[in-house]
């Protein structure tokens, strides 16, 4: 009876993997443009993680219910949500509405993106992944590549950016 309920939307399990392989994809290249960043070495770490651990669910979906992948996903969104709530009050503080042209805003942006990330692959190895996983997956997936896009056709609006934040590609 497991095998059929798992075999009923398989077209699922597909888009998930799919996303899966994207987002890998976007977390590489989100770790690559931090070599030019003053402390690139914790952000390289900071979307490394995800990366690597994307790519285990690409290679291997059951990854998700093992213990070391678990403790490294656990950790890495604890770590994210700590420093995410430190740059959030920063924002709060400063009054900061345009996030993405301050570079603490685009750091809490890309922290609160790995944590939701992971969240949503905790436990997707368990069970057959539902459209609702599938779907907000698929919504997150595409967000980062079109804002990403948006922002590199938009010379403009990184006029005001650091030289290291539009060097690297």
């Amino acid at each position: 009876m497991g095998e059929v309920c798992k075999e009923r939307k398989p077209w699922l399990r597909v888009v998930w993997q799919i996303c899966n392989v994207f987002m890998c994809l976007f977390f590489a290249l989100a770790s690559y443009v931090q070599i030019n960043d003053p402390d690139a070495g914790l952000w390289m770490a900071g979307y490394g993680v995800p990366a690597v651990l994307s790519a285990c669910i690409v290679v291997k979906p059951h990854v998700t219910e093992t213990l070391p992948w678990r403790r490294v996903a656990d950790l890495h969104v604890l770590i994210s949500s700590a420093i995410s709530a430190m740059l959030g009050w920063t924002l709060y503080k400063e009054q900061i509405t345009q996030i993405f042209q301050k570079e603490e805003g685009r750091e809490f942006s890309g922290l609160i993106l790995t944590a939701i990330w992971l969240l949503l692959c905790r436990h997707s190895g368990r069970a057959p992944v539902g459209i609702l996983r599938v779907s907000t997956a698929a919504a997150i997936t595409v967000f980062p590549f079109v804002a990403w896009l948006y922002y590199h056709i938009n010379k403009d609006l990184r006029s005001d950016w650091p030289s290291h934040c539009t060097t690297a590609i």
